[in-house]
């Protein structure tokens, strides 16, 4: 049965009407266009799904629309601010971190978290932030070094 549910979404209050149980990532991409955040296993297990939910990364996929109620969702179309791209947006290019691209939106906001948290992580903390994130081009060490650039380790 569907029932309205308010969400703050990137800075804004937003309304959908929608099953409690359908994912986070359904409502996102196809109830309210945020094409963004990517649909990868659908298990949780990938990462191209990732989204912060009060700074926290977590898999959009596996988070009911119910469970992100009452929280601050961010998105990667959040993280600009106008033509202005955040930190790790511009690392991520500056360092050539993306390769066919599918995997990056998840990659960028479990990076941002980490970052927002510590932000000066060590190769260590990255690794194991980062891990879970998977890119089907194996484009790592380019994923590492834009992620060290974003914390002003390079």
């Amino acid at each position: 049965m569907n029932r309205e549910f308010a969400l703050d979404l990137n800075g804004k209050q937003t309304k959908v009407d929608t099953d409690a149980e359908r994912s986070l990532l359904d409502v996102l991409r196809e109830d309210l266009g945020l094409t963004g955040t990517k649909y990868g296993c659908g298990e949780g297990e990938c990462g191209a799904c990732t989204v912060l939910l009060d700074g926290r990364a977590v898999r959009s996929c596996v988070t009911s629309v119910a469970e992100a109620v009452g929280a601050k969702i961010e998105t990667i179309e959040g993280l600009a601010d106008g033509e202005k791209l955040q930190s790790v947006q511009q690392a991520f290019i500056e360092d050539s971190a993306l390769q066919c691209g599918y995997c990056v939106p998840g990659q960028i906001m479990t990076a941002t978290a980490l970052l927002r948290r510590t932000p000066r992580p060590s190769r260590e903390q990255i690794v194991a932030a980062m891990d879970g994130n998977l890119c089907r081009c194996c484009n790592y060490m380019n994923i590492l070094a834009a992620v060290e650039r974003a914390a002003g380790a390079r």
